[in-house]
């Protein structure tokens, strides 16, 4: 091979390599560079704190046969009432994320939020422990004092729990409440979980009327289900309430 062909066959492999070496090179900070873009545009995942837990219920699924089934029961404390505390803690991670971030443009939703799902969390746990399977009967002590003297006797007051009740609006709830700034005993509407109330009233009795509460065994039959519910209402449990207030 003649010396001309061997340094121009030199050159050739020399520039190769070069070549193949700032390929390799370039390919890998292209590589790099994006990697980083992708992690650049990912947006940032925030913790959703778990503040809340589902409770427990006080007694077992079965315990209110027949006047709510079990089937009801477990769907509307593990699916619904789960469901609220889930909403309530996205809802409080959320507002904590707008605090940390300084960014209020979504602040509208999620006051909403928490006033929906935390509404629906607490009278969800008052409704459970309202209720019993040794419930009914009428009350005693400084709650039948405080019913007769706001309505009169107890079946007044039971037959306007009754009335508010089935004619909520909707979805929602009757609730037997004290308002310390007035004093006395009110029943209220409160349609979905939020709305309706009156600001510092204190629930003592909630009674649920959305459909899920009731629907499998009641069906359209929402005044069957609400005065069926007072053979299972636990009026120990009223009471304390409001003897812890007052």
């Amino acid at each position: 091979m003649s010396k001309k062909r061997r340094d121009f066959l030199k050159q050739i492999g020399i520039g190769s390599s070069a070549l193949l070496v700032g390929s390799a090179i370039n390919k890998n900070l292209f590589a790099q560079d994006t990697v980083g873009k992708e992690q650049k545009a990912k947006p940032k995942e925030y913790m959703v704190r778990e503040n809340h837990k589902l409770p427990p219920l006080p007694y077992a699924y079965d315990s209110l046969e027949p006047i709510i089934d079990v089937e009801t029961m477990h769907l509307h404390h593990d699916k619904h009432h789960a469901g609220y505390v889930k909403g309530l803690n996205k809802a409080e991670s959320m507002v904590a994320k707008a605090r940390t971030e300084n960014d209020y443009s979504l602040i509208k939703h999620w006051e909403r939020e928490l006033a929906f799902h935390g509404s629906g969390h607490i009278l969800h746990t008052i409704y459970w422990e309202n209720l019993s399977p040794q419930g009914g009967g009428t009350p005693d002590g400084i709650l039948i004092d405080a019913i007769n003297s706001e309505f009169g006797n107890f079946d007044t007051f039971k037959a306007q729990m009754i009335a508010a009740t089935n004619s909520v609006e909707g979805s929602g709830w009757g609730v037997l409440a004290y308002q310390p700034v007035f004093g006395k005993l009110t029943i209220l509407q409160a349609e979905k979980h939020q709305n309706l109330t009156q600001w510092g009233a204190m629930p003592l009795l909630v009674i649920d009327v959305w459909e899920h509460a009731y629907y499998l065994k009641y069906m359209n039959k929402r005044a069957e289900y609400v005065n069926k519910i007072f053979d299972i209402i636990n009026w120990k449990d009223v009471k304390k309430r409001l003897e812890q207030i007052m």
